[in-house]
């Protein structure tokens, strides 16, 4: 929860600020009319605008940079003015060698400003807006001087003399790699050399020595202790070692480790940031942990904030830093005990959006520490425990009136219950000042669910908070997915309606949400948004595109783009991209529960094209699932193993997670079809560890690893256990409401009763599984039942071939058109036998009417590696070309089969067709 934070603090200027002072002088000097001195275009003028802009706003650090870092950032701004600005900075850094030089420099500033007493402006004439952004940092920075003591000024002096004297041993080293400018670099050190500050430095190694004896009480923005020194060794020692392998994914969060306080002397003058700045910094680091995950370095990162908290004891937000560290890495005591302590210092104050309605206390904020301890249980799985706190956070964000917690709490529920099953809340939601008091707790937990979103998205409106009303959308769409929209009231006038999902409804509410990106605002500061900005505008300063793209006016680089310049970073924030990505997701899991496996892998690969850099790890690692799913059923396990394995390189394979499950789902998937029944089974129940023991918990993947357990034994012939997991399956998706989970285990009974024997039986589980598929517009698995069903008819006897082919051909356009690979084979392989157990149907006459049709699914089945399925289908080639008179092709076929058939773990489960006389003679 990443948010709004108090007032920055005291600003205190620094050398740093100093020299951007100077920088921002030369950008507007009052002297200068039209394109001021010395710049030669406007696009040269606005670049060095941009850069100053940048430099004040961004939030890539919690110090400030040194000389030599400023001066190497101008080399890639300032095109052929690099030397000129690089020169006037150091020169005039130099020539503050008294107190009286800094209060003239800092009088010269004033006319820089424009105001009322500007006095008559010429109409062209350069004057800096006192209320822009540069114009306040002008403003700040005087202030800040006019508020030093003497001694303060002195200090002042001292720590440019250490500022400018470190960038002489830097600038050397890096002057050694510009050949081509040798002779201007020996100028420009013997001017470091000559800089009169003979007056400072006597004091500079007093002052040094002071700051060694210095005790750790210092100001938030003034000098750092002697900590600091120490840091870079002990991330040297601590740092996570894989954080040097980590991708581009884990790639934002590696400069919260080493790289934060490189190049550290313990004897100059280091400085923090300011408090806008590093509280934005942190902000960042919110987002990436929450982006990341798991694969952010863990050690660095708290090694870090634990020196920060030490040099910066009034920046309570580290806690909660902490907390979300901790928790994204699973450490549950960890995480508790620093939420705690971040609330306890800061009452809930420091880094959240919520603005306290009037008459509100603004001392404490209980509720988001609820709100905060209740999203905490659910991400460790702890559901009841969850909606309980949560409940009560409901309870004191009424009394309190603070509205905008009570909408988040009431999203947050919303999303609990719907991620999590629960049978009933009775005794949970039905308490005093429970959001579901004025409807009563008789609804079920579904029609609860649908009072709560409706609710908070309208709270939400009534609030304007647009991020909180699209994902309420999304939320809303999520539902009308799998549910159908009943009357909550069981008296009155009955109406007509259809007891249907609507896919409508779910496509607008999708698209409702697609409007944040054209009306997304910042609902707090613009802390988020401008340093983010600045911060990756500085960053691509240091890629090779920005040292061309921004000096268009070089010779030597006339081949870049300068439209590039202003298009480097994007400045809709991270948030809004992850709402707008989550709509195509959204999508592209709507588009697969209702059957279009095109359109689901387009939205997929818009998804991971166009949203992969603000995507969540889960949700990135959630997309490359469907895609890889997608290239398993369509394209065959060969291309889904490659592509796993590239998936597997760049997120985490730990406990639970999405690409570890879809590994052992692929792994069963072909144990299965290759018939090596003991590794399926061994799979079976990795999948079963994996899920919670929790009750209500990980449903998806108990409900996946059951299914697949019961399919391990139906492949083995065992069909009464098979019956009963599949029959215990379907109990517990009909408790929690699972209405896709609960049509496709009606049709594994039915087809557990076909093989079985006993197709009579199985014929009400497939005519329940199409009444759940038309409910919820499932149409491919709608066009799966009813090909099961056709299998079934044909079970029943040879009368009853011709209904199963009326039924077969019905389901042909939709499973040709969006069916797998094995779903059209079986299909293929029924159409085949339908034909051949047709008492009026004749080989001899149309051969090719029962051949193409199997060739066209063992031709299928070869990717899929389906050893049962290919054995059947040879087997009924041999058939076909006993009764056409072809021998050799018979013989063929048949040795194909018994190749497929010794493939098998269990080859005596299938039938010989050169010793087969029952279909040889049908």
């Amino acid at each position: 929860m990443a948010g709004v934070v108090k007032a920055p603090g005291a600003f205190a200027i620094t050398p740093h600020k100093v020299s951007v002072c100077i920088l921002v002088n030369i950008y507007a000097s009052p002297s200068q009319i039209s394109v001021p001195f010395p710049f030669s275009s406007v696009s040269q003028h606005n670049r060095l605008g941009l850069y100053l802009l940048a430099l004040t706003k961004s939030c890539d650090d919690i110090l400030e940079p040194k000389l030599d870092q400023l001066i190497n950032q101008l080399r890639e701004v300032g095109g052929l003015l690099d030397h000129w600005l690089t020169d006037h900075v150091t020169s005039r850094l130099s020539s503050l060698s008294s107190p009286d030089d800094l209060f003239n420099f800092f009088n010269e500033l004033r006319e820089t400003l424009g105001g009322p007493d500007s006095g008559v402006m010429e109409d062209d004439q350069v004057i800096l807006d006192p209320n822009s952004n540069l114009g306040m940092f002008l403003r700040r920075c005087i202030l800040a001087f006019n508020l030093l003591t003497f001694e303060g000024i002195c200090h002042l002096l001292t720590n440019i003399g250490i500022y400018c004297k470190e960038a002489i041993s830097s600038c050397s080293s890096y002057e050694l790699r510009r050949v081509d400018d040798s002779g201007n670099d020996l100028e420009s050190l013997s001017e470091y050399e000559n800089m009169d500050l003979n007056l400072v430095f006597k004091k500079i190694n007093e002052e040094m020595e002071a700051r060694k004896r210095a005790t750790e009480q210092v100001s938030f923005h003034l000098h750092l202790p002697k900590e600091l020194s120490t840091l870079v060794e002990d991330i040297e020692v601590f740092a996570d070692p894989k954080s040097e392998h980590n991708d581009k994914g884990r790639e934002s969060s590696s400069y919260a480790s080493g790289e934060l306080l490189r190049d550290v002397d313990p004897n100059g003058g280091v400085f923090l940031s300011t408090n806008w700045q590093i509280q934005g910094y942190l902000m960042e680091q919110a987002d990436a942990i929450e982006k990341h995950g798991s694969s952010f370095t863990l050690n660095a990162f708290e090694l870090t904030l634990r020196q920060l908290q030490k040099l910066a004891p009034e920046l309570h937000r580290v806690h909660f830093l902490r907390y979300l560290n901790n928790l994204y890495h699973d450490d549950y005591f960890s995480a508790l005990e620093n939420l705690h302590r971040f609330f306890d210092y800061s009452a809930g104050t420091e880094g959240f959006d919520f603005v306290p309605p009037a008459g509100c206390n603004s001392f404490g904020r209980y509720e988001i520490a609820l709100l905060c301890l209740g999203m905490m249980h659910f991400h460790f799985g702890h559901p009841k425990k969850a909606l309980e706190v949560l409940t009560e956070a409901v309870r004191v964000a009424q009394q309190h009136s603070n509205d905008t917690c009570l909408a988040y709490t009431l999203a947050a529920i919303c999303s609990l219950l719907s991620e999590i099953g629960f049978s009933t809340t009775s005794g949970i939601l039905g308490s005093p000042f429970s959001p579901m008091i004025s409807v009563g707790t008789s609804l079920s937990v579904q029609q609860q669910l649908f009072v709560l979103l409706k609710g908070s998205l309208k709270r939400a409106e009534s609030l304007k908070l647009k991020q909180l009303v699209a994902a309420n959308h999304l939320a809303m769409a999520k539902f009308d997915l799998t549910h159908v929209q009943r009357p909550l009231l069981s008296f009155g006038p009955k109406t007509s309606m259809k007891l249907r999902t609507c896919p409508i409804i779910v496509c607008k509410e999708l698209r409702s949400g697609y409007h944040l990106i054209s009306e997304f605002c910042c609902e707090g500061s613009t802390m988020t948004a401008d340093g983010a900005f600045s911060t990756a505008w500085l960053k691509n300063l240091q890629k090779p595109m920005g040292s061309l793209v921004l000096s268009q006016d070089n010779g030597s680089r006339n081949n870049s783009n300068p439209f590039l310049f202003f298009t480097q970073p994007s400045s809709i924030p991270g948030s809004v991209m992850q709402l707008v990505g989550s709509s195509y997701l959204h999508r592209a899991t709507a588009w697969e529960i209702y059957g279009s496996a095109p359109l689901a892998r387009v939205n997929a690969l818009v998804y991971a094209t166009c949203f992969a850099d603000a995507s969540s790890s889960s949700d990135a690692a959630l997309v490359h699932v469907k895609l890889i799913q997608h290239l398993a059923v369509f394209k065959g396990y060969k291309e889904a193993f490659a592509a796993l394995k590239t998936a597997e390189e760049k997120f985490l394979c730990v406990s639970k997670s999405r690409i570890l499950i879809l590994k052992l789902q692929l792994l069963h998937e072909r144990a299965l079809h290759r018939g090596h029944l003991k590794l399926a089974q061994q799979v079976c129940d990795e999948l079963g560890v994996l899920a919670s023991s929790v009750t209500a918990v990980d449903m998806e993947l108990k409900t996946e690893a059951s299914l697949r357990h019961a399919r391990t034994l139906l492949a083995a012939k065992q069909f009464s256990q098979a019956a009963a997991v599949a029959h215990s399956l379907f109990c517990m998706c009909y408790k929690f409401n699972l209405q896709v989970e609960s049509a496709t285990v009606l049709l594994l009974l039915a087809e557990i009763h076909m093989k079985s024997g006993n197709a009579v039986v199985g014929l009400p589980y497939a005519l329940a599984s199409l009444s759940y598929c038309q409910t919820f517009n499932l149409d491919l698995l709608r066009a799966s039942a009813t090909l099961t069903l056709a299998e079934l008819w044909l079970s029943l006897g040879s009368n009853h071939a011709k209904t199963a082919l009326t039924l077969l051909h019905g389901a042909f356009p939709m499973i040709l058109g969006h069916g797998g690979l094995e779903l059209c084979a079986r299909a293929y392989i029924t159409e085949a036998k339908c034909y051949l157990s047709d008492p009026s149907f004749s080989v001899s006459r149309n051969p090719e009417l029962v051949l193409d049709p199997l060739r066209q699914a063992a031709d299928e089945l070869q990717a899929l590696e389906h050893h049962e399925l290919m054995a059947e289908a040879f087997y009924l080639m041999a058939i076909v070309f006993d009764k056409l008179g072809q021998p050799e092709q018979r013989e063929e076929a048949a040795s194909s089969f018994k190749n497929h058939v010794m493939s098998l773990d269990h080859p005596h489960d299938v039938e010989d067709p050169i010793q087969s006389d029952t279909l040889l003679n049908a």
